[in-house]
């Protein structure tokens, strides 16, 4: 055996990098190919050339677009057609609440319209918004709306933990469905690996259960993509929507001993049917049974409010044909007047976002951005600090969020207007992962977003321009070297 190894060595040892070579090249040919984001392209190569081998592994477990995001955006296409001839009987109506809506918001009522247009929602006006603010205020009314149900529970969350919380979940989901609930459950098989496990070895179970784009060895690949939506849709019109999973890490005080800052919202009104019908496209999009819209998931919904009560659903997803939770931001930021309030745990904007942000600062809106002091990333957050220079020095103002762990996702324009949900301020929000927010515009409930920012910034330390520049050279070096990395991320 020696005698045929050895040859193979010395070939290897004397000749080895050609093959390599021409490897390399065909990688980094490839992905110029594929006319990517160029700074995200211009990151790969860099990966791939920088560190040897590994930067390849990489980039073929997160670096490709595989023939899975071709058909997530076949079917995207195919819902979108079904849904196609609902948006035309609607459009009278939708272009009265849109009509309504800029009565009371003016131009911030555009992406309403967009989000009409593109298909992703229709304006709804009759709901009830509550704010949530952590785990401790949204689990006792979460459990209780499972508790009420009558026809259907659908629920999709990327973590789901077998903890207090998840296990008193999960039991009152087994009851339910005991009764004669229909009850659906979809979890993402990367962020919730252990109930996976626990749910196929629970034949017994009467919960209509998928994993979504499970893990294996042989998809590891397309491993990429998660679903990192947290929805509830109870009886069709009662849903809850935001950054919190279902883990007892989101409850203070928890054994964890970090406070956890976040936000959800809970939502009974005529929105539930946009609600109804992201869970379905999600659905659909396993190897769950099919059901039908039709068979009592769409509920008309009486009187809840007198206020204008707007709400929608923006949604994304690798099969977008656009980052389409960013264009729905953006739009709003383009038309603020007086102030942007932005809370996100993980901030790596896209080069829009971030010209955005600094052009409505230096035209006279006030703009705040509060991040976490610590992270949960080393890597995110250096490469989070490199994004901060050009934003205080066109007149953002940023605070470290010191009170926890900050992972709320949220934005309020000029007081009017509010998005809640999953997406994140960064690339893989934008364009790599499953993501829902709830646009919404209610009064009241902006202003108790507006008061509890105020209530955040008592827990955030400011910084500054003529101070954040005076950092360490080291530190400002590992910042840069972390930010190569930041359009992977």
């Amino acid at each position: 055996m020696q005698e045929y190894v050895q040859p193979v060595i010395q070939f290897l040892e004397q000749w080895g990098y050609i093959p390599m070579s021409i490897m390399y090249i065909g990688v980094a040919l490839t992905i110029l190919i594929e006319n990517r984001n160029p700074t995200k392209t211009i990151s790969w190569v860099l990966v791939i050339v920088f560190i040897p081998f590994l930067g390849l592994v990489l980039y073929y477990l997160f670096g490709q677009k595989f023939s899975k995001v071709k058909k997530m955006k076949r079917i995207n296409q195919e819902q979108t057609l079904r849904l196609k001839k609902e948006f035309q009987r609607l459009e009278p109506l939708m272009q009265w609440s849109i009509r309504n809506i800029h009565s009371k918001i003016g131009d911030l009522s555009r992406v309403y319209s967009y989000l009409k247009n593109e298909k992703l929602s229709t304006p709804t006006l009759n709901n009830e918004v509550t704010l949530l603010v952590n785990g401790e205020e949204k689990f006792p009314l979460f459990l209780q709306s499972l508790e009420e149900a009558k026809h259907s529970i659908h629920l999709e969350y990327y973590i789901f933990d077998l903890d207090n919380i998840g296990t008193k979940v999960l039991d009152l989901l087994e009851k339910k469905a005991s009764e004669g609930i229909i009850v659906r459950l979809i979890v993402d098989s990367f962020g919730s690996p252990k109930l996976v496990r626990y749910m196929r070895k629970k034949k017994d179970s009467k919960i209509q259960f998928q994993a979504f784009l499970p893990v294996t060895f042989t998809s590891l690949a397309n491993s990429n993509y998660r679903n990192h939506r947290k929805i509830a849709v109870i009886d069709g019109f009662t849903c809850y929507i935001g950054g919190i999973n279902i883990s007892d890490r989101y409850i203070n005080p928890n054994e964890f001993g970090l406070y956890w800052r976040d936000t959800s919202v809970k939502v009974v009104g005529n929105v539930g049917t946009m609600f109804q019908i992201s869970f379905w496209n999600s659905w659909n999009q396993t190897d769950g049974e099919s059901f039908n819209l039709a068979d009592g998931y769409l509920r008309e919904t009486p009187k809840v409010t007198d206020q204008l009560s707007a709400v929608a659903l923006a949604s994304s997803d690798p099969g977008s044909v656009g980052p389409f939770n960013m264009e729905a931001l953006l739009i709003s930021i383009g038309e603020a007047s007086e102030s942007i309030k932005l809370c996100t745990p993980y901030f790596i904007p896209s080069e829009e976002l971030a010209t955005a942000l600094k052009t409505a600062a230096a035209a006279g809106v006030q703009v705040d951005l509060m991040i976490p002091a610590e992270g949960d990333s080393w890597i995110v957050q250096h490469a989070t600090y490199s994004y901060l220079k050009p934003l205080l020095e066109r007149g953002v103002n940023v605070y470290l969020y010191e009170k926890g762990f900050l992972h709320a996702k949220t934005s309020i324009i000029d007081g009017k207007i509010a998005y809640v949900g999953t997406v994140n301020l960064d690339f893989r929000s934008f364009y790599i992962n499953y993501e829902v927010q709830a646009v919404i515009s209610n009064r009241d409930f902006c202003k108790k977003m507006e008061d509890q920012f105020e209530i955040d910034k008592q827990g955030s330390r400011q910084i500054y321009f003529k101070d954040w520049g005076k950092r360490k050279a080291w530190k400002r070096g590992v910042d840069s070297l972390c930010r190569l990395l930041a359009p992977l991320l």
